[in-house]
């Protein structure tokens, strides 16, 4: 369950999952869940980068619809679940959400004042959309679905910005992928590597399309992204 609470700009609160590194002091890291919400594995992620040094946040963006959702990718129900809270998430919304995360961990205490978010899917979009929308220092999307449709938003991005694409993305065509990858050389900050073999959510561990290989380089990329950008 969420640990701390954060205050939307409309004056509510939401939750989030927050790890903190041995020290209790570091760079900043907000984690985007999935459709799945803020559960075991979005946890293990920001403890894994709590161990690296990071305040590792991750707000739960469908509280608008349900608090605290915690699902997985094991069952028929919770699938259905998931999809049909991704159906009525206002992506607008969870990116203002995102930008008061924001604005929390940078006041958070032992806070650098650095901040770098990692996005995994739904995820993945909303953190190409923070890079496109706030100055966050550094950002990375896994996946990320409908990142097409922001294509004009490229100039915006002043930050430097990896793209994790799955060749074999079902949620991304081909001719989707290749439109992504033309628009992005036109912007010398973002930086995209394809891993060929691999689908949608590679990098989720025990997931149906885990590939290790893939997921191994990808977040190894990641951390050394990270620690040159926030640590450095």
């Amino acid at each position: 369950m969420p640990d701390i609470k954060i205050q939307s700009l409309h004056g509510k609160e939401f939750g989030a999952y927050c790890a903190m590194p041995p020290g209790g002091m570091g760079p900043g890291m907000i984690v985007i869940q999935e459709i799945f919400g803020v559960n075991a594995a979005m946890r293990k992620i920001c403890d894994d980068f709590a161990a690296k040094g990071y305040i590792a946040v991750c707000p739960d963006l469908f509280w608008r619809e349900q608090p605290g959702v915690q699902l997985t990718d094991k069952t028929p129900p919770e699938w259905d679940r998931a999809f049909e809270l991704y159906k009525k998430f206002d992506v607008e919304a969870g990116v203002r959400d995102l930008l008061s995360t924001l604005a929390h961990v940078r006041s958070m205490k032992g806070c650098s004042g650095k901040v770098g978010a990692v996005g995994y899917c739904l995820g993945g979009k909303l953190a190409f959309l923070m890079a496109t929308r706030c100055d966050i220092e550094a950002t990375v999307s896994y996946y990320g679905v409908d990142i097409d449709k922001y294509l004009d938003e490229i100039h915006d991005i002043r930050m430097p910005l990896i793209l994790h694409i799955a060749a074999l993305d079902k949620f991304t065509s081909e001719p989707v992928r290749q439109k992504i990858l033309k628009a992005i050389t036109r912007n010398p900050v973002i930086t995209a590597y394809v891993y060929e073999g691999a689908d949608h959510a590679f990098a989720r561990p025990d997931g149906q399309n885990y590939n290790k290989a893939a997921a191994d380089l990808a977040n190894q990329r990641t951390t050394e992204f990270f620690a040159k950008n926030l640590q450095g």
